[in-house]
């Protein structure tokens, strides 16, 4: 009996190990953040100083987002993908950010 726990422990113990790990969000130094550009309803460029581009691809479509504008609120100097929501100005619409992803430059 004591060599099957054993053997189902092992079992429990190397399947979690080959489990992929959740990835942590990408998170952005508000400090570093230049301008923010809306898209549309569900898409937001953050323009950072440095000439870097993310896009943050909202959990959901925000309705009047590409009109109004947003402002979000931080805890720390920092905006996280998947943990951070924004409001939408003059309709209080409450939006979560996606992930995200980092633009590649465009060639000219």
């Amino acid at each position: 009996m004591k060599t099957l726990a054993k053997l189902v422990l092992l079992l429990a113990v190397g399947t979690a190990s080959i489990a992929p790990a959740a990835a942590a969000p990408v998170c952005l130094n508000s400090y570093y953040i230049d301008r923010t550009t809306v898209v549309d309803g569900k898409t937001i460029l953050f323009r950072m100083k440095n000439g870097a581009v993310w896009r943050n691809t909202l959990r959901t479509t925000c309705s009047g987002l590409r009109f109004n504008g947003f402002v979000y609120t931080l805890q720390t100097a920092e905006i996280c993908g998947d943990l951070q929501s924004i409001q939408v100005l003059h309709t209080g619409e409450v939006c979560l950010l996606g992930k995200f992803s980092r633009e590649l430059p465009h060639k000219s």
